[in-house]
């Protein structure tokens, strides 16, 4: 297939790209290498793949549209939408540019994908849409009315738009709500590699809250395996999973794995809830498991396991340190 991944070059979509690279398909990455986090750290997810005949980078912005239009001269059968501003607290600060970045660049892509008669897209949603959700697991059932962040509020408007331009244009569209994901080449700013870096540096962790917040956490590897599996759902107009583990982890006992993995106790500063953040997420997965074959196979531990060799091997808190 030939696949359009826009955010390329970040955490989710690099990942993305090794694995359908590997199994043969033809990756057109799009990625405006923005400076939210260090830039390099970008530039090292995709140089593994520059030589790659079947990868072509496109460096610039989804608000482009004339750059747009040079991107989709190529055949596409399928984009996957993963670009767009992430964080729940900077979208505080900054709701503006978020409303830009996540809102209206989903809207220019599916402009894209009308003009060019391009009929499947996946979108990276997130469980954030579910707000303060009081029930035990969270299904894609419940109404998403009650967004607490401006990060949430974009991502339920553009779920819409999906949904608006399925039913205009007959575009196939999915929205995958991810849960808590990480794993090798996170961003700097998340919790578990934030944490993992001070505590091996001996320095204190920011603990917001008393420890009792939870977070559905979800490994790297099981979120391509869910994102490969929408790619290939034959689907007749518009549709949303929940991508997760199905296990929530509680902040305390998220601390408590590293200190386990690392073995190295934490140095904690308690801090006050920020504003924002929800008190919980647990996954339904059931509707993805049945209708997509998705079954998470790697647990909290065993995921913040991997995760540490792989920063081991890559040495790279010195190299954050550096930068």
């Amino acid at each position: 297939m030939n696949i359009l991944i826009t955010g390329a070059a970040g955490f989710i979509g690099s990942n993305l790209a090794d694995r359908l690279l590997f199994e043969g398909n033809t990756v057109y990455a799009l990625d405006n290498f923005c400076d939210y986090y260090p830039v390099y750290l970008k530039r090292q997810n995709v140089e593994n793949n520059l030589n790659n005949p079947n990868y072509k980078l496109f460096e610039g912005d989804v608000l482009d549209n004339s750059f747009l239009d040079y991107v989709f001269q190529n055949p596409i059968d399928c984009v996957i939408h993963l670009a767009g501003q992430g964080g729940v607290r900077p979208s505080i600060e900054k709701p503006i540019n978020y409303i830009e970045e996540n809102v209206i660049a989903s809207v220019n892509i599916l402009d894209k994908m009308k003009k060019y008669n391009v009929k499947k897209i996946v979108f990276a949603s997130s469980s954030s849409v579910y707000g303060n959700c009081n029930e035990e697991k969270f299904s894609e059932d419940f109404k998403i009315s009650k967004p607490v962040s401006p990060y949430a509020a974009t991502k339920i408007s553009s779920e819409l738009f999906l949904y608006t331009y399925s039913y205009l244009y007959n575009i196939n569209a999915i929205a995958l709500r991810f849960f808590t994901v990480f794993g090798p080449r996170q961003r700097p700013d998340l919790a578990i590699r934030k944490f993992i870096d001070l505590i091996e540096d001996n320095k204190p962790i920011p603990l917001y809250g008393d420890g009792t917040t939870c977070r559905d956490y979800t490994y790297i590897d099981d979120i391509i395996d869910g994102i490969k599996r929408a790619i290939n759902y034959n689907i007749d107009g518009f549709e949303v999973f929940n991508l997760g583990a199905g296990s929530p982890v509680s902040l305390r006992q998220m601390v408590q794995t590293i200190e386990k993995v690392l073995n190295k106790k934490a140095k904690i500063e308690y801090l006050p809830m920020q504003e924002g953040d929800v008190l919980r997420t647990s996954c339904d997965i059931s509707k993805a498991r049945d209708l997509l074959g998705y079954n998470p196979k790697i647990n909290f531990e065993d995921g913040i396991k991997k995760y540490i060799k792989w920063k081991n091997e890559n040495n790279l808190t010195k190299k954050a340190l550096q930068s």
